[in-house]
């Protein structure tokens, strides 16, 4: 029996029929895509900016805090944790990427219509419209909190009630100039110079942590007023733990797992790679996790083996306080500032996406109503950034469950839904297990921020 689909998001380049077909299809994409490529006269993105791409979606302020997830479960647990997280995020991919071929569309919403009708696709849209919100939201808040600091350790005398000190005018300026741009592009391909730099800002900010080593001597000491004041005596301060166990340990595994989220943006990309196919897609994939993965290990090791236990939730607080006014160390909180600003609009593409599917699931392409659904996201993240004090808190608790749910709930349960193969079948036990993890992280998630809000 054929059941005939249509994939409606709205946006240029993913009007794509489908069939379902009865048995599965090859590894390779179905020919769709790429005639639909052809038909617009697109050559598609180059696999180096696919990869950019990715990287970008994967990579955010997550890579500030692996340092102290490491000092909570030693340099061994860490490095196994990490490369479990890392390969089932691959694997997790890979079902998404076989759904596809499986069903011919080339869109997570749809994956969700395939599976569960309208309320899969309403209950998939609407996961990932609150998922990309809150990290737009979270991502300006730190621009707004954390730019103005970061001028103003390059400046000498008192300038406050300048404007360029002022958070929130910052963040305006900023959104109106190069977030709205940005966001307003037709593809998510074109942001492939700007994940570019994003990366090359990752690399950087990998590099000064890794010289900064030796720059921090250990046991730590404080220069106050020409004077030096040592934290601790102790020289098992200043050896590395293989192993470590404590109650922050427990925060370790949903920390890795958020930092490796990139799956809303998984679609998009593979819409638009240049010679698509599911093997290429994949290798894309699996470049950019492992790209991210060396870059995570590389800054959380050498930043633990600079602080040990005294690694600060925020890797660059520690810096700050140990090396003031050190212009390499400021150079990186602006790059990494501008790191973080240039990963909004590739988050924005996916959440654009998925609320016309909601909104205009039947319409055609329009570029007003393209540039007016832009400018209403981008006014909320604004508001929210701005108006509400514990975004972060709010916006922890949704990230909990909604980014589980994207990572390893949805990919396991669609999978186990939609593929013919028998349920002892490698590829459907993969399934079942990743979403069993999907649903433990997200619940031990969930009940750690709770137990943390009732703790404060």
């Amino acid at each position: 029996m054929e059941a005939s689909w249509r994939s409606t998001s709205a946006e240029p380049g993913w009007y794509i029929s489908a069939q379902l077909p009865e048995e599965a299809a090859s590894e390779e994409l179905s020919p769709l895509l790429g005639n639909e490529l052809r038909r617009q006269g697109s050559p598609g993105v180059s696999f180096g900016f696919s990869v950019f791409n990715l990287m970008n979606a994967i990579m955010g302020t997550g890579i500030l805090g692996l340092a102290y997830v490491m000092a909570n479960t030693g340099i061994l647990g860490f490095s196994f944790l990490l490369l479990m997280v890392a390969l089932l995020a691959s694997y997790s991919v890979h079902l998404l990427l076989s759904m596809c071929i499986q069903t011919s569309v080339t869109c997570y919403e749809d994956l969700g219509l395939f599976a569960f009708g309208l309320p899969g696709k309403v209950v998939v849209a609407s996961t990932i419209i609150i998922q990309n919100i809150g990290a737009m939201s979270s991502y300006l808040l730190i621009i707004k909190t954390e730019l103005p600091a970061a001028i103003s350790e390059f400046l000498t005398g008192d300038y406050s009630g300048s404007w360029y000190l002022d958070g929130q005018k910052l963040l305006i300026i900023i959104c109106v100039g190069i977030v709205f741009p940005l966001a307003l592009l037709p593809k998510i391909g074109f942001l492939g110079y700007t994940s570019s730099l994003s990366f090359f800002f990752m690399v950087f900010f990998a590099l000064v942590i890794i010289i900064k080593k030796w720059s921090i001597p250990c046991p730590l000491t404080l220069n106050y007023a020409e004077e030096f004041f040592q934290i601790s005596n102790a020289t098992d301060d200043c050896k590395p733990k293989l192993f470590h166990f404590s109650k922050e340990s427990a925060f370790a595994l949903p920390t890795m797992a958020f930092s490796f989220l990139c799956h809303t943006s998984i679609l998009p990309i593979y819409c638009e790679l240049q010679s698509p196919s599911k093997k290429r897609m994949q290798s894309v994939t699996n470049t950019a996790i492992a790209l991210s993965f060396l870059i995570y290990f590389v800054s959380a090791l050498f930043g633990y083996l600079t602080f040990y236990d005294k690694v600060e939730s925020e890797l660059l607080q520690g810096y700050g306080k140990y090396l003031p006014h050190d212009a390499a160390v400021m150079t990186v909180k602006l790059c990494m500032l501008f790191a973080v600003l240039l990963t909004v609009p590739l988050i924005h593409f996916p959440a654009r996406k998925a609320l016309m599917m909601l909104l205009f699931s039947n319409s055609p392409f329009s570029w007003i109503r393209h540039s007016l659904v832009t400018l209403a996201l981008n006014i909320t993240i604004i508001l929210l950034a701005i108006y509400v004090p514990d975004i972060r808190n709010v916006f922890g608790v949704v990230g909990a469950t909604t980014s589980t749910c994207l990572i390893f709930v949805f990919p396991g349960l669609f999978y186990l839904k939609l593929s013919r193969e028998d349920f002892l079948s490698w590829k459907k036990l993969g399934a079942f297990i990743l979403l069993i993890c999907g649903i433990l992280v997200g619940n031990f998630s969930l009940a750690l921020i709770i137990f943390d809000w009732v703790n404060k």
